[in-house]
C-alpha cells in the first residue's frame, strides 16, 4: 500500500485515505498538500500527505495515484520540472516563475457534475 512504517505516526489506512482523495482530483486541476490533509481529516497533516506521495516512488499502488496534481500552497511544484511537465500536459499553465493560479486550476473538492463535496 505504501511505506507508512517508514514515516512517523502514520498508518497504511491513513495513506490509503490520502490516495483515495488524490485520485479524485480531476485531470487539469491541482490541490495543495494542506488541502488534501483537510479533506482527509484528522490525524492527516500536509506533511503526512507528502510522506504518502513520496512513498509512491518505491511502493506502487493500484489504481495509480495522480501524485503530480498535489503541489505546494504557493502554487509551485515540489518535485521538479517533471511534475510541472506532467501538469502542463494536462492543461495546467505555469507562469515564468513556475507558479500556477489556484483560482483557475485549483480543485476545491466539490464535484462539478453533482455539486457535492467529495468524501
Amino acid at each position: 500500500m505504501g511505506d507508512a512504517k517508514r514515516w512517523p505516526n502514520t498508518s497504511e489506512k491513513l495513506f490509503a485515505r490520502i490516495y483515495r482523495m488524490v485520485r479524485r482530483v480531476p485531470k487539469g486541476r491541482v490541490v495543495s498538500y494542506g488541502q488534501v490533509a483537510r479533506m482527509v481529516g484528522p490525524p492527516c497533516s500536509a506533511r503526512t500527505v507528502g510522506w504518502a506521495l513520496a512513498s509512491l516512488r518505491t511502493h506502487h499502488v493500484s489504481p495509480p495515484v495522480p501524485w503530480q496534481r498535489v503541489i505546494n500552497a504557493k502554487g509551485s511544484v515540489s518535485t521538479g520540472l517533471f511534475q510541472q511537465k506532467l501538469l502542463e500536459e494536462e492543461g495546467v499553465l505555469f507562469d515564468e516563475r513556475g507558479k500556477t493560479d489556484f483560482k483557475q486550476f485549483g480543485w476545491s473538492g466539490v464535484s462539478r457534475a453533482r455539486g457535492t463535496r467529495m468524501k
